[in-house]
């Protein structure tokens, strides 16, 4: 975390490609953008929706959940709500990252921890701000994670404050990575695992480095309001990180809110009254 808060990120260069869907709200594109960290830069695909209309817009910028690299296509993970965004006013640029889709690949993403998707929703925003094809009002915009996505875009709060002016956080990974480590890699047996724990060792052999590897000892760095969905039921990011993080985040100064829903990771039954709730805040807060 170090790292990342310390590195310089940039994003440009973002490009609108062949229309994916036209709608009487929005038209949806193939794009993209780049994303560079100090010497390194990174071609990062995705998908935009703009709305109907003259604009400018408020914007949000996606943060998808873990899908197999291997098996993953363009604007995977999050079709659903960058639609209803689009539909009520917002410009949604679903993010790739690096080594997803037509992303170029990154060989030390998973060593990294993952680190380099935070730095690629960073520029994500960086971009879309610095585009002229796209009218993005730069004031109003917000990130939004879910489970994996969760954690990548705690980490790009943390890493540049100021960067949006809201952020929601559904269904999310723990903010300690030591957690993660535990409930989606430690049984895996696959290359994954292995470049993990050569470079960094078990969390319970080297505590300090995964703590310090973790979102939740920076929380107090974050600027921006979080608005926390989450659902009663998920078996897959347990309700009780939410309810850690949310104390986490309000132990250190975070103007943060946690919602319930009787819900799963998923979020079936509940999707729209959380997508109503997520727009009615972002729409408070960015206005």
């Amino acid at each position: 975390m170090a790292a990342l808060q310390a590195a310089t990120h940039a994003g440009s260069r973002l490009r609108l490609g062949a229309v994916r869907e036209q709608t009487a709200a929005y038209t949806s594109y193939d794009v993209t953008y780049r994303s560079t960290t100090g010497r390194r830069s990174f071609t990062i695909s995705g998908v935009l929706n703009v709305p109907t209309g003259k604009g400018p817009f408020p914007a949000v910028v996606l943060a998808h959940g873990y899908i197999d690299p291997a098996i993953y296509v363009r604007g995977q993970g999050m079709t659903r709500e960058r639609g209803v965004f689009a539909s009520r006013g917002y410009v949604a640029l679903h993010v790739d990252y690096r080594g997803h889709a037509e992303s170029t690949d990154d060989p030390r993403s998973d060593r990294d921890l993952r680190l380099g998707y935070s730095a690629d929703v960073i520029a994500a925003v960086k971009a879309l701000r610095a585009s002229d094809d796209v009218p993005v009002d730069d004031d109003r915009i917000a990130l939004m994670g879910r489970s994996m996505g969760g954690g990548v875009v705690m980490k790009a709060l943390i890493a540049e404050p100021g960067l949006v002016q809201a952020a929601s956080l559904w269904a999310s990974v723990s903010s300690l990575e030591g957690e993660n480590f535990d409930q989606f890699i430690r049984a895996d047996g696959d290359a994954r695992r292995t470049a993990i724990v050569q470079a960094h060792g078990l969390p319970e052999d080297r505590p300090a480095f995964w703590r310090a590897a973790s979102a939740r000892p920076y929380l107090s760095e974050i600027t921006e309001p979080v608005l926390i969905v989450h659902g009663r039921v998920d078996d897959t990011c347990p309700p009780r990180w939410a309810r850690a993080t949310q104390a986490a985040m309000q132990r250190a100064g975070v103007d943060s809110t946690l919602e319930w829903y009787d819900d799963g990771h998923a979020f079936g039954p509940a999707f729209t009254a959380a997508m109503d709730r997520t727009i009615r805040y972002f729409d408070t807060r960015l206005a």
